[in-house]
């Protein structure tokens, strides 16, 4: 009888502990859930015209990506950490905390573009790149510099984005001005964007915003842009419609103003394909205005986890310089994981 007792009492104590061994894996994994992910990329590149580029086509890069998110008690917390073997070092460093109706807070310490004009610069749509890369830029700027407060939420169908920085970079070391006339000159940077979907309206989108660079000085003036999208999709087809201004707060320095119009077409399930032009007027103050033309044509096909891609374009009066033509052609393949 007392055996009996002993082993129920052994049986039961195995219970117990194996009962709160699973209650504590499953507390574990309902508290932090991580996940890691990534993409291996071979790609193949030429330029030509005035700005040529004779040096290796070949490149490769491979970037890992660490998240992991857990509930905080009036949230959800997420930290994201993305490594990138082409430059040595993270490429991002981001957390953010979703407060549900309250929005979403963020912070980014390195790479910016979580929220505001630098998370909106150009949305048009595309199989792979922007119209204007490798041939020319986005003429927007924002606050995606290091050490970025960010905040996001929807306000009666009207979704917010606001980003901020004290220390705005305009480059890489925190204290220029965008290669202006501010060397040395530390900024802060705060930026705003909007967009509604149109109702009654399935997959019309309009989009607006407004960036501020503050520089410290009283003798510098403010550099300013602003960038709006309309966008419309419907089934294999989207459409957009995208203009930017910047004016440079620098005495006797060129602002620009940019109108660019995309179309793509999904042709399957695997297959994209989208063309763009980009018109960008460069304002001559002691000058005749120049408007640098970019073209480009785009395709991606995906297998699986491959994905096979590429873009054609090309660029008139590249930058504002009369007679500079350039082009730019890139391949890839994208392994993701």
């Amino acid at each position: 009888m007392n055996n009996y007792k002993g082993e129920n009492m052994i049986n039961l104590r195995k219970v117990g502990l194996t009962a709160l061994a699973g209650s504590l894996v499953a507390f574990s994994a309902n508290a932090v859930e991580m996940s890691v992910s990534g993409t291996a990329e071979v790609t193949y590149t030429t330029t030509g015209g005035t700005n040529a580029n004779t040096g290796n086509p070949w490149g490769s890069n491979t970037s890992v990506k660490f998240s992991g998110s857990g509930d905080v008690g009036f949230g959800t917390a997420t930290i994201v950490r993305t490594l990138n073997d082409n430059i040595g070092a993270a490429l991002s460093t981001y957390q953010t905390l979703d407060m549900g109706d309250l929005g979403k807070l963020s912070f980014d310490a390195i790479g910016g573009g979580l929220e505001g004009t630098a998370a909106n610069d150009d949305l048009l749509p595309t199989a792979y790149e922007e119209v204007w890369t490798g041939v020319s830029g986005t003429g927007v700027i924002g606050a995606a510099s290091a050490d970025t407060l960010g905040y996001s939420n929807t306000f009666a169908g009207v979704s917010v984005s606001l980003a901020h920085t004290g220390a705005y970079a305009g480059g890489t070391d925190g204290t220029g001005d965008g290669g202006n006339d501010g060397a040395g000159v530390t900024a802060k940077a705060s930026d705003w964007h909007l967009s509604y979907d149109i109702p009654y309206v399935d997959g019309l989108t309009v989009k607006y915003g407004q960036s501020t660079i503050d520089y410290s000085l009283a003798t510098e003036n403010d550099d300013t842009s602003s960038v709006g999208h309309i966008l419309y999709s419907t089934g294999p087809v989207s459409v957009g419609y995208r203009m930017a201004e910047f004016h440079d707060g620098s005495a006797g320095s060129n602002g620009t103003n940019v109108e660019a119009y995309a179309i793509a077409f999904n042709v399957s399930d695997e297959m994209k394909i989208s063309i763009a032009t980009q018109d960008r007027e460069y304002d001559v103050p002691a000058g005749t205005n120049v408007t640098e033309t970019s073209d480009a044509i785009n395709a991606s096909y995906t297998m699986g986890a491959m994905t096979v891609r590429g873009t054609f374009g090309e660029s008139k009066d590249t930058a504002g310089q009369t007679g500079d033509n350039d082009e730019h052609m890139e391949l890839s393949l994208v392994l993701a994981f």
